[in-house]
């Protein structure tokens, strides 16, 4: 089978979209399947605005077998508020009737990758199927979709919905404008993580027949099997230690995980906050701001893989990451899989994810006193905290490895390509 994906950032970026489709596309590869992946240079997801921010070089490259291709990004001139600007602007105009192409138009710009819109448009490489993702980059959705189209084949796609908290709509309108639900409609297959996503995806008109469930998954061998001792001694970490994954960034929760240790930390509590993966300028702006004793009790990781993310898990006594922007969250499937209970939003995915004082704990995004609760009361009760811990290492590898989450996407192309 030759297949193209298309997704916006790809290895060695570490998000969990990016995560969902390395692990397809090389497991697929080992398989015998001819796998392309069409992505661009950011690293930093600033860097789609920012030029200043991380990227890596454009060109071709062969990894564990897949194909990869990264198209530069480019950039308006004032493309910090040009890009915002553009965003919005594409928003009001797609409520006005027949104004989808007007607003694919002005989303083409937000990224502007002008290379892999002219190559996805023009391409005379055949495929079997097309699958792309995320919804919020809908341009390159779009070319993807119209490569499909033009070739007759199938066209797949993982829209990662973040659905944000109950009440907002902060994080949805990102995801769900007139354009981006048009888009929806006219695929062939949506990978779903969660119930809550598919419901709310029918909900906006997508044929139930389309939705199908894909999920993420965890590799044990990726979190087991570290020296927790080894990180203790390396980065000065003695008591307990409450542990971040992810993009540190005010919407994955990780400015107020700080604020709930500070009130842990003035109450007499001396417990260590790691945080690893890439910061986004939001928690750069806030890190500034804090006092030295607060910093000291931070240890600030980038980001985390192999021996040192294995060392991280096996030191950890707790994790938390209370984010409202994850349509499902790996890594508290790598915690469970690791032994450590999490704490959670109830934002999202996450609410069906982790079951409330069944796998872990969920408290309402920014409630910085029940968060610190949560964390100081588990952090107290080891007992209980192994116990969510085992239930939901459980669940991880029932139900979601990736040797059964690719099973399932496979499953899924050989149909549609019959």
């Amino acid at each position: 089978m030759r297949i193209l994906h298309v997704i916006q950032r790809y290895w060695p970026y570490v998000g969990g979209s990016e995560r969902y489709f390395q692990e397809l596309s090389e497991r697929l590869a080992a398989q015998g399947h001819q796998v392309t992946v069409y992505t661009t240079t950011a690293y930093d997801l600033e860097y789609f605005w920012q030029p200043g921010r991380r990227h890596l070089p454009a060109g071709v490259e062969r990894l564990n077998g897949v194909e990869v291709t990264r198209f530069p990004v480019r950039h308006l001139p004032a493309s910090p508020l040009a890009y915002p600007a553009l965003r919005r602007l594409a928003q009001f105009v797609g409520r006005a009737p027949g104004s989808v192409p007007l607003a694919l138009g002005l989303a083409a710009a937000t990224p502007l990758v002008p290379e892999l819109a002219l190559r996805l448009t023009t391409t005379r490489e055949r495929y079997d199927l097309v699958h792309a993702g995320n919804i919020p980059f809908d341009a390159i959705v779009a070319w993807a979709q119209a490569l499909a189209r033009r070739q007759g084949i199938p066209f797949l796609m993982t829209p990662f919905t973040h659905l944000g908290e109950a009440g907002s709509a902060a994080i949805r309108r990102q995801y769900t404008m007139p354009h981006q639900i048009a888009l929806l409609r006219n695929c062939d297959v949506i990978f779903v993580q969660t119930s809550l996503e598919a419901d709310f995806l029918a909900s906006i008109g997508v044929p139930r027949r389309a939705i199908r469930r894909g999920g993420v998954g965890v590799d044990p061998s990726e979190v087991q099997g570290g020296d927790g001792d080894r990180f203790r001694r390396a980065n000065a970490v003695d008591g307990a230690l409450v542990t971040f994954m992810g993009t540190v960034a005010k919407d994955k929760g990780a400015i107020h995980l700080v604020e709930a240790m500070r009130r842990l930390w003035d109450s007499g509590h001396a417990a260590t906050l790691a945080l690893a993966g890439p910061t986004y300028g939001d928690f750069e702006r806030y890190w500034a701001t804090l006092p030295g004793d607060v910093r000291a009790r931070c240890r600030l990781l980038g980001v985390t893989v192999g021996d040192a993310k294995r060392d991280l898990f096996a030191a950890s006594d707790l994790f938390a990451m209370p984010s409202r922007t994850d349509s499902f969250g790996i890594v508290f499937l790598e915690a469970w899989t690791a032994g450590i209970a999490p704490v959670a939003a109830r934002a999202g995915g996450v609410a069906e994810v982790i079951e409330d004082g069944v796998t872990g704990r969920l408290v309402e995004f920014g409630d910085v006193t029940a968060l610190a609760e949560a964390i100081r009361s588990l952090l107290a009760d080891r007992a209980l905290a192994a116990q969510l811990a085992a239930r939901g290492r459980a669940k991880a590898l029932a139900d979601y490895t990736w040797e059964q989450v690719v099973g399932r996407v496979a499953a899924v192309y050989d149909e549609v390509t019959q």
